[in-house]
């Protein structure tokens, strides 16, 4: 979708909006959304960063999801001079004006840093949020030295997009997210967080985030998706621990995935972009407690993602199954 026909579906007599949802789990699917709710959304964020009329606004995604709708509405909300770049890994290579917000997924940004002036011009970003997918601890090291705001988002297609920040660098950077102004969150009986944000959803919305909230009751951390659990010989093992723990050790995509297994109902598998998987066990077996090592490893040419860089959670999943029954 171009910029224009967005803008003309924007503008037309319809109240309702179509985005479709990421896909990270699952095939991506279409859902309708309100005008005036994602005009709240727009607004709650630009209060929360205190972006004013006149500010400057990067708009570098594609407009086809509702992170690249998102950033369009908050130009048209509250005022803000809408920059757009053609979506690429490489967001700042044209950009040579001042810029005072801007959204990026963790691949833009990584690339971005890989070239010195590209770098220096997203270190001048006022505002630089970072949503659609995990941040890594080596990622987030490369953020401390920006001299401005870096943001972690919370959120979905669901919610219009965030609903809670997490600063990562500075004085004031933080493990927990900060909900907007009218969020309320809590958890349900499998831990999974529940968001009440009335002003973007018409009921609370139960997540399958599996979270801890901290003790003052409003900001909160997420530990992994409930669909990430592997359920092995009785333990439960996130998915997104191990391949925290892996990351610092490999250095080629790769990403953690599940396969039934007779034994122990359900099987850890790392799928690897790479052509022999033997040295992955032995690295495994050293970084890894004993019950979260891979019980096979997976080469392929490359790891599967959904349209919007995400892992694809669902194929790696039919992969794995696809592979021990061969």
């Amino acid at each position: 979708m171009t910029l224009q026909e967005f803008l003309s579906e924007w503008n037309n007599d319809a109240d309702c909006v179509l985005v479709h949802t990421s896909g990270s789990t699952g095939k991506p699917k279409p859902l309708w959304v309100e005008k005036r709710r994602m005009e709240a959304s727009a607004s709650i964020t630009c209060r929360f960063l205190g972006l004013r009329a006149g500010d400057t606004a990067l708009l570098c995604m594609p407009l086809d999801y509702i992170a690249g709708k998102m950033m369009v509405v908050r130009a048209l909300t509250c005022g803000l001079r809408l920059l757009s770049v053609e979506p690429s890994s490489h967001p700042m290579r044209t950009v040579s004006a001042s810029v005072d917000f801007a959204a990026m997924v963790p691949l833009q940004v990584i690339h971005t840093l890989q070239v010195a002036e590209e770098r220096e011009r997203l270190m001048q970003v006022r505002h630089l949020i970072i949503g659609g997918g995990a941040i890594d601890d080596s990622l987030a090291r490369e953020l401390q030295a920006f001299p401005h705001a870096v943001w972690s988002t919370y959120g979905m297609t669901e919610t219009l997009s965030h609903i809670a920040l997490r600063r990562l660098n500075g004085l004031k950077r933080d493990e927990y997210y900060t909900p907007f102004e009218g969020v309320g969150v809590s958890l349900n009986d499998d831990g999974c967080l529940v968001i009440d944000a009335p002003a973007v959803c018409a009921a609370p919305l139960t997540t399958n985030d599996r979270a801890e909230i901290a003790a003052d009751g409003h900001r909160f951390r997420i530990l992994g998706r409930k669909d990430n659990v592997v359920c092995s010989g009785g333990i439960k093992l996130q998915i997104e621990e191990i391949e925290k723990k892996l990351k610092e050790h490999i250095r080629v995509p790769f990403m953690i995935t599940k396969r039934k297994d007779a034994e122990f109902g359900e099987a850890v598998v790392l799928i690897v972009e790479d052509e022999d998987g033997e040295p992955y066990q032995t690295l495994c077996r050293d970084t890894l407690l004993k019950y979260e090592c891979p019980k096979q490893v997976i080469c392929v040419g490359q790891i599967p993602m959904t349209e919007t860089g995400k892992p694809a959670r669902k194929e790696a999943e039919e992969l794995a199954n696809r592979s021990a029954r061969r």
